[in-house]
Parts: structure tokens; sequence; C-alpha cells
């Protein structure tokens, strides 16, 4: 069931990523280790994707959403399991694996086309004499 629209899940990115970048600091497990990067490095690599996905809040239409939608899937599971993969679960485990399922949340709620199609793939008009 996808009732996500694109553009409320670009949106979304933006915001999330922030938070991921930001979450460290704000939640306070800032120790410099994986604890700390696997979220900065998601949150980065979001802002990166993002602006380069077809969709109304993308900058350059380099990969479709449904490429997009599976590199959020992927970034969720790496959250889930960070805090294991990483040994860093005696410290801090909550904030990844919650990011990490809302991640995965949105990349199955949401549609696969954009309500419209973004300014980057339009086509200049052709005209015939």
């Amino acid at each position: 069931m996808r009732f996500i629209s694109t553009k409320v899940h670009g949106a979304l990115d933006y915001l999330v990523a922030i938070l991921l970048i930001a979450s460290p600091w704000l939640f306070g497990f800032a120790e410099g280790g994986a604890e700390t990067w696997v979220p900065v490095i998601l949150g980065a690599g979001t802002i990166v994707y993002s602006l380069l996905t077809a969709y109304e809040l993308g900058a350059v239409a380099a990969i479709s959403m449904k490429t997009h939608l599976m590199i959020d899937f992927i970034a969720g599971l790496v959250l889930i399991v960070s805090p294991w993969l990483f040994g860093f679960a005696e410290y801090v485990w909550i904030p990844h694996v919650v990011f990490g399922i809302l991640e995965i949340g949105a990349a199955l709620m949401t549609e696969t086309t954009p309500a419209r199609i973004p300014h980057s793939h339009r086509h200049a008009p052709t005209t015939t004499l």
C-alpha cells in the first residue's frame, strides 16, 4: 500500500537526512566512532541521492524513484544492523533502529512515480513547419 506521494517523500528525505546528521549530538551518543559516523554518513548520502532523484524535490534527474526507494530500504537495513555490526549496541542502538525502521517504512509506502514530471525531465517543445 503506497500512499506517500513522492513530493512528501522528498520533503521527508531532507528532514530525516538533517536529523540523521544531527542525531549523535541531539541524542547524546557522539563519541566519534561508528555510532556517530554511520548516521552522519547515511544522512549526507541521503541528501546527495535525493538531489539526484527524478522527483519533485530533486535537482538533477539522474536516478529513478524506484532506485531511490531501493537505496532508502538498504540504508534503513544498514541503520538497523549497524549497532551490532560495528559493535556499539552495548552503548546505543535505539536511535539507529528507529531511524532504520522509519526509512524502510517510507520506502515501502511511497509511490514509485512522481505525480508531475520534474522540470529537469521536460523536453524543449519541438516545432514543425
